[in-house]
């Protein structure tokens, strides 16, 4: 049960509620709209990352569910879990990137890439800093563009479970998804 009460979204003032257009009403958008202003930067902040970034979704959502399960956050993993599914992530990809959050990942199902970047979001979340051949590694593999969005989307999805685990936010029933488009037509819409 949450540690205070969700925020009725009918109450919410016009930008807040232009940004949560066509998302359904979930309960992290219901605690965050408690953070005034501040809710409105971060659901534009996830909003860019989800939707308008250049970093493949396939290596967005390995990272955004290695962060959760680093994290401890079943319910960031619960949802990205749907989201990774309907991205077309394999899930032989998702279970290795949710098992074993203490050790690192079995490699087998990943490209070189993948693993260079699920290496990079480990070490950005258990040491702030990624060693400086892993990240001159994984430079030399993305533009920069795509080197920033992966610092983003790890610190992005911190933030995120913190939020989640600090105010103890239930995962919603079923029945609050239904009605509402798959989420990667959500993703898709500006």
């Amino acid at each position: 049960m949450a540690r205070i009460p969700y925020f009725d979204l009918a109450q919410a003032p016009a930008e807040l509620h232009a940004l949560l257009g066509g998302r359904p009403p979930l309960n992290i958008y219901r605690m965050v709209a408690h953070g005034g202003a501040t809710a409105q930067g971060f659901l534009a902040l996830g909003s860019s990352i989800l939707r308008h970034a250049s970093l493949p979704v396939s290596l967005r959502e390995l990272v955004i569910l290695r962060v959760g399960a680093l994290c401890g956050s079943s319910y960031e993993v619960t949802q990205h879990r749907r989201v990774a599914a309907q991205a077309g992530v394999p899930a032989t990809q998702v279970e290795a990137v949710l098992d074993h959050p203490q050790g690192s990942i079995d490699r087998a199902p990943f490209s070189e890439l993948e693993c260079r970047v699920l290496d990079f979001t480990d070490a950005v979340v258990r040491q702030v800093k990624a060693p400086r051949e892993m990240f001159d590694a994984l430079a030399a593999e993305l533009p920069h563009q795509q080197l920033m969005e992966v610092v983003m989307t790890i610190g992005y999805y911190m933030l995120v479970c913190r939020v989640l685990e600090n105010f103890e936010v239930d995962l919603e029933g079923s029945d609050v998804l239904a009605g509402h488009a798959p989420w990667a037509e959500i993703l898709r819409q500006n």
